[in-house]
């Protein structure tokens, strides 16, 4: 006779059907992210586009994340009705998992750097969540792990998993929206695309689906100070380590699982002072308010942008509001924070207002 171990309980997967649909029915009720038009002078013939990841219902990019690895965890089997999740994260991330957390009714636990901005922190509590603080940002791992079997929860540990929970085919991930967005745009296939890496999963995404779909769009990583990333690209070194970023959201201290170097055309590191600076003059030229990964990757884009006016060079370029500025009050948006810290904005900014006028970057502002 045959022999047979049934493992079906019909009872969990129940449980986890609905969950499903909790999440999907999140997703249906929220409407595409906005891609908005940056006013660079038209004469150029270069048009600047910001999709604007900050109207998430958590505020930021990570909420597609977020979204993505609670699929991926629950179709796995490994989030069920009374499991408890652990996240190592620097703050977006965990409030975004907070949320879908608190909509599944489960316990949340955010392992971060205590250099967590104190904004973040009470978005987490605010949905529920606990913070567990470290003063060591690489212990965030292991701690994370140590929670997780010490409670029998799920570590969802998204520097490993988000370059694959997330559909890079496209089922509506970040790089479909973009160019079906642009679809009636006069530059419908952008020359470039500019996105940080923190786990590495949204270029990852991106710079996937441009070459399965074949289009010639490029794809620029940008880096803060204190990130292994840069160096592990040049040096073609994924074994790199760093002392990590002041830029909350991306940078990292070593090259996490997620990051495909093989699918990024171009990397550029930004200095921190240049970050902030362009975090501060978006928000002056936009209206919008957007916090300091954005300021990165707007500093890469004058640069780009820069570099294809002195070529000739006329299309389009896409970036992202990572999250809004208001996360960041009593950090990058306080004058007191940067003076301690040494961060001198000033120049930075002049070079930024510059560019509007002349089209022009320094090479060193």
């Amino acid at each position: 006779m045959s022999r047979i171990v049934d493992r079906c309980d019909p009872g969990r997967r129940e449980w986890i059907s609905e969950a499903i649909r909790k999440v999907e029915a999140d997703s249906n009720r929220s409407a595409d992210t906005h891609l908005h038009v940056f006013p660079l002078p038209p004469e150029w013939g270069i048009d600047l586009y910001l999709k604007d990841e900050s109207v998430h219902p958590t505020g930021s990019l990570k909420h597609r994340l977020a979204r993505s690895l609670f699929l991926y965890g629950l179709a796995n089997g490994w989030i069920c009705e009374d499991t408890t999740i652990i996240e190592a994260s620097s703050g977006s991330t965990a409030v975004s998992e907070a949320y879908f957390a608190r909509l599944l009714g489960l316990p949340f636990v955010a392992v971060m750097p205590a250099s967590t901005s104190p904004e973040k922190i009470q978005l987490i509590e605010f949905y529920g969540g606990r913070c567990h603080l470290v003063n060591e940002p690489g212990m965030i791992y292991e701690e994370s792990r140590r929670l997780a079997e010490e409670c029998g929860g799920h570590f969802m540990d998204q520097f490993t998993y988000a370059e694959r929970a997330t559909d890079w085919r496209g089922n509506n991930n970040i790089a479909e929206s973009i160019f079906e967005q642009l679809s009636l745009e006069r530059f419908p296939e952008p020359s470039w695309i500019v996105v940080g890496a923190g786990t590495g999963g949204t270029s990852a995404t991106i710079g996937r689906y441009v070459r399965y779909r074949r289009f010639e769009t490029r794809v620029a990583v940008v880096d803060p100070e204190g990130s292994a990333f840069y160096g592990a690209f040049s040096d073609h070194d994924p074994d790199r380590t760093a002392e990590g970023s002041r830029i909350e959201g991306i940078g990292r201290p070593r090259v996490e699982p997620s990051f495909l170097p093989t699918v990024i055309d171009r990397m550029v590191r930004v200095p921190d002072a240049a970050s902030i600076a362009a975090m501060r003059w978006t928000t002056e030229v936009t209206g919008r308010s957007v916090g300091g990964s954005t300021g990165t990757n707007m500093w890469a884009v004058a640069e780009l942008v820069a570099g294809m006016r002195a070529r000739g060079e006329r299309g389009s370029v896409v970036t992202l509001i990572c999250d809004g500025g208001e996360r960041y009050a009593r950090t990058y948006g306080s004058d007191a924070w940067l003076a301690e810290r040494g961060l001198a904005v000033g120049p930075y900014v002049e070079a930024l207002r510059a560019f509007l006028k002349t089209g022009e970057m320094p090479v060193e502002a």
